[in-house]
């Protein structure tokens, strides 16, 4: 087997008390003490996201896609307005998911690598007053966080529900749910929380709760979800082994302390990139739009992204994401997340990439 320093966009580093955790015995999906395990990660996780009093928290079992169309699937149907924010591929993944479920669908977007300018959100919802704004906190694809509070008071100001994709940065930097007015937040599992790929946790307040509509989804119907999860009915047959792995990461979270934790991801962000400032490589967003999570690092005239990505592999057992979409070859994608954002990876990765872009 081959083992790998993940520093892409996801998966990240897996611990070996979480891996321990995913190596325990396989239980039915109605276990009473899988079930018990079950309670507690919902609490836990309601806690991450500072979930707001009366709010329905559960994993979907699937990728972060899977909680992002769990989210659309339930607030979204033909007649339905919704604007979705678009900086990036996910918010063009959001947009595509929207219009399959029969929404009327408007776009606001700006530059790959820039933060949206709520003015510009604020615009498009005085031309068109949607039921629903959608926007990705932490654009996997640019690196860029966008400003997910103002654009959300922006939206309740005119009685708008807000869809937030929080997959790149729940557990690794700032989310708060509650205090920031949103009304859906979804990520995965894989990314900041620190477990394997395979469940994808959700939050709806209590405003999406009264406003949702006929699930056309039986999967991702998120009423029969909460029946499972709460009520002890079966919905499908969950993967006993993800839910011990990520219940223990959601303990070591805690442990940790999530502005302790949020913290380190700063910490650790800063420091690569000063290095890569030092190797003569830049970062593509302006520094108070960057994600603390994922670096967008700009390729170098004249050095071959795929030569650089395949040498890191194959020399060091290092992973790093190539640009998508029009970032494609202009682009590396360097996550910094759970377990792997540690100063000693910073050093490991620094100098990997010095060595590989030298020769």
């Amino acid at each position: 087997m081959t083992e790998r320093l993940l520093f892409g966009p996801g998966p990240s580093l897996v611990t070996s008390r979480v891996m321990s955790a995913l190596a325990r015995p396989v239980l039915g999906h109605l276990d009473p003490v899988l079930l018990g395990v079950m309670d507690d990660l919902r609490a836990r996780l309601a806690r991450v996201c500072h979930a707001p009093p009366g709010s329905r928290v559960f994993a979907v079992s699937g990728t972060g896609t899977s909680a992002m169309e769990t989210s659309v699937a339930n607030l979204m149907e033909p007649g339905k307005k919704a604007l979705v924010v678009v900086t990036g591929y996910f918010g063009l993944r959001l947009a595509d998911i929207a219009r399959r479920y029969g929404a009327e669908v408007r776009t606001v977007e700006c530059e790959w690598g820039r933060a949206i300018d709520p003015a510009a959100v604020e615009s498009a919802l005085s031309a068109f007053p949607a039921d629903i704004v959608a926007i990705v906190h932490a654009e996997t694809s640019t690196g860029v966080r966008n400003p997910v509070r103002e654009v959300a008071a922006l939206a309740h100001a005119r009685g708008a529900l807000v869809i937030a994709d929080c997959v790149t940065s729940l557990g690794g930097q700032e989310v708060d749910m509650a205090g920031w007015g949103l009304d859906v937040v979804y990520s995965g599992a894989q990314k900041c929380l620190g477990a394997p790929s395979g469940l994808a946790p959700i939050a709806f307040a209590p405003a999406a709760l009264a406003r949702m509509v006929a699930c056309r989804s039986f999967y991702f119907d998120a009423a029969l979800l909460e029946d499972y999860w709460a009520a002890r009915k079966y919905h499908h047959t969950i993967c006993s082994s993800l839910v011990f792995a990520f219940h223990e990461a959601l303990v070591a979270i805690e442990e940790e302390g999530l502005e302790a934790r949020w913290a380190r991801h700063a910490n650790v962000h800063r420091a690569f990139a000063t290095g890569l400032a030092d190797l003569g490589l830049s970062l593509l967003p302006p520094e108070d739009e960057r994600l603390m999570t994922l670096n967008a690092v700009r390729i170098p005239d004249g050095v071959n992204d795929v030569a650089v990505r395949t040498a890191l592999r194959e020399r060091f057992s290092i992973e790093i994401g190539a640009g998508m979409g029009p970032l494609g070859g202009k682009i590396w994608r360097i996550g910094l997340m759970g377990a792997s954002a540690t100063e000693a990876h910073v050093l490991t990765l620094l100098g990997a990439l010095k060595l590989t872009i030298a020769d």
